[in-house]
This record gives structure tokens, sequence and C-alpha cells, in this order.
């Protein structure tokens, strides 16, 4: 007998990935609940297979309760994360801002 596949493993950084693949199942599941269909989700992360698509939305329903407890984990770090960046901002994107306000300083 082989051993179960594993659709979903926990990262390093408690973060929920498909398979063997860096694809967050947060992304997976926002194509999923705005109306992707499978096929169409593996189109957008070719480095997932179909199995492991479907083996990744079955796993999401099947533990429904762990998975809202996730997402709602998941947006604290992301609020944390953008407002850490909007007390210092890289030095990426204070040249793009910069350019964005000399561009728009000479465009009448």
């Amino acid at each position: 007998m082989h051993p179960p596949k594993i659709y979903i493993r926990n990262d390093e950084h408690n973060v929920l990935r498909v398979a063997k693949s860096g694809v967050m199942l947060d992304s997976l599941l926002a194509s999923f609940e705005q109306g992707y269909s499978a096929e169409a989700i593996q189109q957008q992360y070719p480095a997932l297979t179909l199995e492991e698509v479907y083996g990744a939305i079955a796993w999401a329903l099947a533990n429904a309760d762990e998975v809202a407890q996730y997402v709602e984990r998941q947006a604290v770090v992301w609020d944390q994360k953008r407002a850490k960046a909007a007390i210092r901002p890289s030095s990426v994107l204070q040249r793009l801002r910069a350019l964005r306000d000399q561009k728009a300083s000479v465009t009448p």
C-alpha cells in the first residue's frame, strides 16, 4: 500500500502550502471562492497538478474550522506587515513614490 498523499503542508513560517509547491492555500482558496474551477486554478498555478488542486480544495472543505482559524491568523499577520511597511517603507517603494510624485508635479 502507498503512503497517503499530502495535499497541504505547514511550512517553516506556519503558512499552509499546497503539496510540495510554494503556493499558499490562501491564494488557491481565494480563486476557488471567486468561482474559478479547479482546472482554471491549476492554470493559474502551473506548479500544481490538477490532483493537488482538487486535493487542497477537498482538504479545506473537510477542515473548514481549521481553515477559518488559519485565515484569521493570516489576516493578523498581513495587517502587521502592512503596518510595519507603512511606518518604514522599503527603499524601492520610496523611489517609486518619488518618481510618481515627480511625474505628477510635471504633468499638467
